[in-house]
């Protein structure tokens, strides 16, 4: 696998060193104990539709320090820990903080962390636990941070480790895994929204950042219901995937490696594939950021439609690199040298390097664990550009079926697995995963 860029992450440049003067002077004491615990105000519940913020507003909240580069940036801030505003703020940029915190969260902070828990029924111990795993940052007995909106969401977890539907470890992994994801695509959002404010309305990126605080208003109901209509279809169709493995019993078709259905040490067996960007590391070196940011997405959504269509599911991306995986090696093969041909006939991407390998993962957290995921990655960085490689014991499950040739390669040498032998897969009889 390529070399990662300093380049190629999503987060925000560095703060310039007026910021983390103006940051330090308002949070002296602000230590977070974990990644999870950074404050980010966006993985607050659902509270209804927030009304569309006045203009006025968005100017009052503009001025709330104007030697910073980024008023949006510090009016977030603002908005996490209004207790540590800056003293020197004026009185409308207070008050227009306010009247954005009430809009999105759907209440005033009347409670300490006291008297949330104790509210809720629960000990000190239990609610630090649950609001952690959604993202609230770490706070002093004397914060009043939380709503009453706030309170009904611990509640709601809560009343299921109560009623037996969860154990308070599961409650706390769910709520992690809402916490995360929305944080995710939140910033996601944000900045897609941002780079078109940039690039059609040719706004400086400043700019575009606070007239999206006057354009939210008019997103935040859609995008909600979409978040739940899509949260909906993608269960039904894991619901749909479990009863299909129970009926056909693919479950138990990993022939050949890690044992049968009752013995084998992981439970899932899927066709894991991995692609990888060709000579991403110094096209990054190249490129401006914007050059560099269009090129990554182009790269991701073309690898998302692939697995779609080919009815995979993409695990994550890293940069350069995208993981998927796929119910069947067949499917899987389909992906992958649809992949490889896509990209050797776009003009604006390099090639890629693609492998495949069949056997069993672990699936936690959103993301897959175990020997397979680990050889398909061995196995990328050996394929050359354009080309997928997979491993005997996959090539096996492959062979016979027309759609694909393989082409044994010489046995190398894989750290972590010893001496393997790759199979190159080339395409066979037909026209393959068919795109639109």
């Amino acid at each position: 696998m390529s070399e990662r860029s300093p380049a190629t992450g999503t987060q925000p440049a560095a703060p310039t060193a007026a910021r983390d003067a103006a940051r330090a002077q308002r949070h002296p004491s602000e230590a977070p104990e974990s990644p999870a615990s950074d404050g980010n105000g966006t993985t607050h519940p659902p509270t209804g539709h927030p009304a569309t913020v006045h203009p006025a507003t968005v100017q009052q909240a503009a001025e709330i320090e104007p030697a910073l580069d980024d008023p949006l940036a510090e009016l977030v801030e603002a908005m996490k820990r209004p207790d540590q505003v800056n003293g020197s703020t004026p009185a409308p940029a207070r008050d227009a903080v306010r009247e954005l915190e009430r809009r999105l969260l759907g209440a005033d902070r009347t409670m300490r962390r006291r008297e949330m828990a104790a509210g809720a029924g629960v000990s000190l111990l239990s609610a630090r636990k649950i609001w952690r795993a959604m993202g609230f940052p770490n706070l002093g007995d004397e914060e009043v941070f939380f709503t009453t909106v706030d309170q009904d969401a611990l509640k709601l977890m809560l009343n299921m480790v109560r009623d037996g539907i969860l154990t308070e470890e599961t409650a706390i992994s769910l709520t992690r895994s809402i916490g995360q994801m929305t944080d995710r695509m939140v910033v996601w959002q944000v900045e897609a929204l941002v780079e078109d404010m940039v690039q059609n309305q040719k706004l400086s990126d400043p700019e575009a950042r606070r007239n999206l605080v006057n354009l939210l208003p008019e997103l935040i109901s859609p995008l909600e219901e979409l978040l739940v209509y899509s949260w909906r279809r993608q269960l039904n169709a894991a619901v749909h995937r479990l009863a299909v493995r129970a009926e056909t019993g693919l479950a138990a078709s990993a022939e050949g490696r890690d044992g049968s259905e009752d013995d084998a040490p992981l439970p899932l067996a899927r066709a894991v594939g991995f692609a990888d960007l060709v000579s991403y590391t110094s096209l990054s070196r190249r490129m401006n950021e914007r050059t560099l940011a269009q090129l990554v997405q182009r790269f991701e959504s073309k690898c998302a439609e692939i697995i779609s269509i080919g009815g995979g599911r993409l695990v994550k991306t890293v940069g350069d690199e995208v993981l998927f995986v796929a119910e069947t090696p067949q499917a899987g093969a389909q992906i992958s040298l649809a992949m490889s041909r896509e990209f050797a006939a776009d003009e604006l991407l390099p090639n890629t390097r693609v492998a495949l390998v069949w056997g069993r993962i672990l699936s936690r957290l959103g993301d897959i664990y175990g020997p397979t995921v680990n050889l398909a990655a061995r196995l990328t960085s050996l394929a050359e550009p354009g080309t997928v490689l997979t491993d005997e014991l996959t090539a096996s499950t492959l062979a016979g079926d027309a759609r694909f040739v393989l082409h044994p390669q010489e046995t190398t040498s894989v750290r972590g697995f010893g001496d393997i032998n790759p199979v190159l897969l080339a395409p066979g009889t037909g026209s393959g995963l068919v795109l639109d």
